[in-house]
């Protein structure tokens, strides 16, 4: 498995091996002994979604005492995906990376409690599986707008496709980071 870090501390990309022959490949998502030296946390939920292009999910986050970290990975399909750094001590704070992860490239992308996450489906029927190291509490869940002109993230296609729980979020210069 080879791993990237960023210039953000704590983000970290993923690839795990894939062992491919004419019949199609063979990859191992996850093993607790594997990940323990690269993810200090223990998962406790896997979330699935599809989404079809063009559909941005986030950004998303739960705060504390709920707070997720999250391995997501795309099954089918291809992501542009953001995390965004919500540490109030960090000297990163309100920065964000972005990096595609698809099916065919196999990566996977983890993101620390503390950020706020979202993708972009950049195509149709974009399968994406999240390990969660926390459980899903409705009531800390939080929104900051995917259109935030302060946070200049460019989602690579237009027209974009959002719940009304995305268009209702934080605006970031309000939002009062609990981390």
């Amino acid at each position: 498995m080879e791993i990237s870090e960023f210039n953000i501390p704590g983000l970290k990309l993923i690839t795990p091996k894939r062992f491919s022959d004419e019949r199609g490949f063979f990859m191992e998502l996850f093993q607790t002994h594997r990940y323990a030296d690269v993810i200090q946390e223990h998962f406790v939920q896997d979330n699935i979604s599809n989404s079809k292009k063009g559909v941005i999910r986030g950004l998303h986050l739960q705060q504390p005492p709920n707070a997720q970290g999250k391995l997501v990975q795309v099954l089918r399909g291809a992501v542009s995906d953001v995390a965004l750094d919500l540490r109030k001590s960090s000297p990163t704070f309100g920065m964000h990376i972005q990096v595609e992860i698809s099916a065919e490239n196999g990566h996977q992308f983890y993101i620390p409690p503390g950020f706020a996450h979202g993708f972009q489906a950049l195509e149709d029927d974009t399968i994406f599986l999240y390990k969660c190291t926390n459980f899903y509490a409705a009531a800390d869940e939080l929104t900051i707008r995917w259109d935030d002109p302060v946070l200049d993230i460019q989602w690579p296609i237009n027209p974009v496709i959002t719940s009304p729980k995305d268009e209702q979020g934080w605006w970031f210069n309000e939002f009062k980071s609990p981390f």
